[in-house]
């Protein structure tokens, strides 16, 4: 099982980035599918899921600005993120969960600057 994050960089506070999670290995669309940020000396939190109905849900912080969606003939799932703010700079992991399993891929960096 491989995900594989791309679309980080670095982009202005106001700014928009796109972020894509490949997964091989699994079929995504039957699993949950989370994006998680880490930023530096804090813990690893869920910014948006979506679960295998479609159905998505949202940190309070992101919400209105930040928007997960799934792929499933290709088997990817994407965050668009707006209105990037300082406070997003983060490591982005996407992850994919069921019953008891669940699976990270690698992350990509994201940093705003102001």
């Amino acid at each position: 099982v491989q995900l594989q994050a791309s679309g980080g960089g670095l982009v202005q506070a106001g700014g928009s980035l796109r972020l894509s999670c490949a997964v091989s290995g699994i079929i995504s669309r039957l699993y949950e599918m989370a994006w998680y940020r880490q930023a530096p000396g804090r813990q690893r939190e869920l910014v948006a899921g979506i679960n295998s109905g479609g159905s998505t849900n949202y940190a309070e912080s992101v919400k209105g600005r930040f928007t997960i969606s799934r792929d499933n003939a290709k088997n990817t799932v994407y965050l668009q993120m707006n209105s990037l703010k300082p406070e997003d700079t983060a490591v982005y992991y996407c992850s994919a969960a069921i019953r008891q399993a669940i699976y990270w891929g690698k992350g990509t960096q994201v940093t705003v600057s102001s």
